[in-house]
């Protein structure tokens, strides 16, 4: 009888060490999202960067955070996990402070540029950590959840940032609010007991598989169409409610819905992870969010532009925790890392392509609607790749 009352409880989802990575990387991406919307009015104001210069110069914080992610799994999977988080988690929090000094356009876009390389390994860490802590059993369920802390940055940060601009047009102030946010962060994660695991010593050459997770280059594709239209969406979207729809109080509310779209479906699409439904959610996140790119396209209203926020945040909710999912099953514990690492680096391969392509449209084909009609394109091949062949490729491929 005492075997099996413990074989019908299920373990604790929301460990104590768990809730502590999750709120620091809660408080990570807050103090990220806390400056990003407002860097494309920082350069316009204060650098008068035309509109493609602005894609450009922003794009470089990706681009670093990319080239990172190609060694990072490697360096969480042989390096102790903590131990790289905090050295990367400290190094994140310090390049806020170069942000005081950044008299030229040039300087600014080494500072951000620089910066982007400890956010790309920090959040790797920090994503192999959370998945570390997790019970094996709760381990699908814990990912999409753990996603919630940055999809609630993402509602707050944005909406707080914008509201300080508004009342105070003080960067210098924002700078040092992300400054003090991500140092909490820090030090929750010291506190964080996790178990080491032995590092992985190979005698054998390294192959690329040491960097890049082979097995996932479908899904990968079918991720960087969702990041490319979400790269452009996202980096363009307020001087767009600006210039276009005459919204002159921020864009706080179009990503407070963008969050509560993510957030919803991250609530409702944790059950069917729970029980392996992967495929599901991955199909219905990739349609829905096709939907709301089309309504933002052709009802060009302040409605069609709250509305389609929504039901973006709805299908990329669905959309990124499944293809997580999918990502770790394709790979051994010992790759865990480098899993991790290869879906964020083929997100900022969207991402930075997005808002590099997505700036010169704006400004040499036809304006920001053009580059969000590009954002429809992009997605609907990746789309249409993902139910062609990487839906097929993951049920071949699937360890377990």
């Amino acid at each position: 009888m005492q075997i099996s009352v413990q074989n019908n409880t299920r373990p604790k989802l929301w460990t104590g060490d768990y809730l502590k990575v999750w709120i620091a990387n809660f408080l990570m991406y807050f103090a990220f999202y806390l400056v990003t919307p407002l860097l494309p009015l920082y350069l316009r104001d204060v650098f008068s960067a035309d509109k493609a210069t602005i894609g450009v110069v922003l794009s470089g914080y990706t681009i670093t955070a990319l080239l990172i992610r190609f060694f990072s799994g490697y360096i969480v999977d042989r390096f102790p996990r903590k131990r790289v988080l905090i050295l990367c988690y400290s190094s994140f929090m310090a390049f806020f402070f170069g942000y005081y000094f950044t008299g030229s356009l040039l300087f600014f876009a080494v500072v951000r540029t620089l910066h982007g390389a400890p956010f790309g390994i920090t959040t790797v860490s920090s994503n192999t950590v959370a998945i570390d802590v997790l019970h094996p059993e709760r381990r699908a369920e814990g990912i999409g959840y753990y996603g919630l802390s940055n999809n609630i940055a993402m509602a707050i940060g944005p909406s707080i940032g914008l509201v300080i601009y508004h009342t105070t047009a003080n960067y210098p102030l924002i700078f040092t609010l992300s400054i003090l946010i991500a140092v909490t962060g820090l030090i929750i994660d010291t506190t964080i007991k996790c178990r080491e695991r032995q590092p992985v010593y190979e005698k054998k050459k390294l192959s690329l598989d040491r960097f890049i997770l082979l097995k996932g280059w479908s899904q990968g594709i079918t991720i960087m169409g969702v990041s490319f239209a979400y790269g452009i969406l996202v980096t363009y979207i307020a001087i767009y409610s600006q210039e276009m729809l005459g919204i002159t109080s921020g864009t706080g509310g179009f990503f407070m819905l963008l969050a509560l779209g993510l957030i919803t479906a991250r609530l409702t699409g944790n059950k069917a992870l729970r029980q392996g439904q992967v495929l599901r959610n991955a199909s219905l996140g990739l349609v829905v969010a096709l939907v709301g790119y089309s309504i933002f396209i052709s009802v060009p209203t302040v409605f069609g532009y709250y509305l389609a926020a929504f039901v973006i945040g709805l299908g990329n909710g669905n959309v990124y925790p499944a293809m997580q999912t999918m990502f770790i099953n394709l790979a051994p514990n010992s790759q865990r890392g480098t899993a991790t690492s290869t879906i964020l680096s083929c997100w900022d391969v969207g991402m930075g392509l997005g808002i590099i392509l997505g700036g010169a449209i704006t400004e040499h084909l036809g304006g920001y609607m053009s580059a969000f009609i590009s954002a429809l394109l992009i997605n609907t091949l990746g789309t249409i790749f993902y139910f062609l062949y990487a839906r097929r490729r993951y049920l071949q491929d699937r360890i377990r």
